[in-house]
């Protein structure tokens, strides 16, 4: 499969004028701490200067998993298209969280087993994945289209950021699946608690998700993986951070299973994590694991594990707050500031 190529995310030379500038504003020097690393991130991404937002789009990707079946959730599989209801009715976390801070809210079906509902955008694939505990989640034409879908949504979608969201009871066992794979690290580092699983629970999920990697151990490249161990929902994102990166828009990231996604995407499309923000880290616990392994560092640490792109949405006010300080805040020789010794 072919993806887009991606443009120069590390510019030496912006880099340093950006920089320059956020060490020459009336401050200490490195006085803003972690939003000056933002907003140099955010200047490289758009390549340009002075960073701007605009549209942000919040997109939920939903879907459901064969292995929900597999008793590795506290909630039955019938929640996945009842939140996908609450969200578009307005009541979920999420949908709270985007009309306080002025977010698009998209809710995109990727494969929830239930009709369609009214008010979701149709990227369907099937109603839910097949149990990847005795052979591949979806077929390598399923994970294709996912793919595709994702990026055909971002071409669809305004505005130059994307906010990562999802919804499917099951899917932090898919996102454990890929996490083993893609990182190697060992099972047991791999798998949480999920939706709240009690100890009985948690042994209960291993156990199935061991049986899941025997049943998939032949799959070997990142599209293999991805189609034998992922879920829908999980696919279709990646393909749309493949796509926002290609066209230099801001993505960020909500917690366990929309990093499997981006790990998912950075493994098909080296260099789409420069594009990425991670919002929060978990209270998911391989989370903080992971996002070690990545090398990347999160904004906020809420103790958060509701996913859906409650954490993004939280976080997002840190993007435009960096943006302002690279535009709008004077420099000692614009404000006739004496600066340091």
């Amino acid at each position: 499969m072919n993806f887009p190529d991606l443009p120069a995310l590390a510019a030496p030379d912006l880099a340093a004028r950006v920089q320059y500038a956020l060490d020459h504003k009336t401050k200490p020097l490195g006085a803003l701490g972690r939003l000056e690393a933002l907003a140099l991130q955010l200047a490289l991404i758009q390549g340009r200067e002075r960073p701007s937002l605009q549209s942000p789009q919040l997109v939920v990707f939903a879907a459901d998993h064969g292995l929900s079946r597999r008793g590795v959730s506290a909630f039955p599989r019938e929640v996945t298209p009842q939140m996908v209801a609450n969200m578009l009715a307005g009541g979920a976390a999420v949908s709270v969280l985007a009309r306080q801070h002025g977010l698009a809210l998209t809710i995109a079906d990727c494969g929830v087993d239930a009709p369609l509902a009214p008010g979701a955008v149709d990227l369907r694939i099937a109603p839910g994945t097949a149990d990847a505990s005795v052979g591949p989640a979806m077929t390598p034409a399923q994970a294709e289209r996912a793919l595709r879908n994702g990026m055909a949504l971002v071409e669809r979608l305004p505005g130059n950021a994307l906010l990562l969201g999802e919804m499917g009871i099951g899917n932090t066992s898919s996102a454990s699946l890929l996490m083993q794979r893609l990182t190697g690290l060992p099972l047991a580092d791999c798998v949480g608690r999920g939706t709240g699983v009690d100890d009985a629970g948690l042994h209960r999920k291993r156990d199935v998700l061991g049986l899941a990697l025997a049943a998939n151990a032949g799959a070997q490249s990142p599209l293999d993986v991805a189609a034998a161990l992922g879920g829908f929902e999980i696919l279709t994102m990646a393909g749309s951070v493949i796509a926002a990166a290609a066209t230099r828009r801001v993505v960020l990231v909500d917690g366990f299973i929309t990093t499997a996604a981006v790990a998912v995407a950075e493994a098909l499309r080296p260099g789409v994590l420069a594009a990425c923000v991670f919002a929060h880290q978990s209270a998911e616990g391989p989370h903080a694991l992971w996002l070690r392994h990545l090398g990347v560092r999160a904004l906020l640490d809420l103790d958060l594990r509701l996913g859906e792109g409650s954490g993004a949405a939280l976080a997002w006010p840190l993007l435009p707050a960096a943006c302002a300080v690279l535009a709008d805040m004077a420099s000692f020789e614009s404000a006739g500031v004496s600066n340091r010794a």
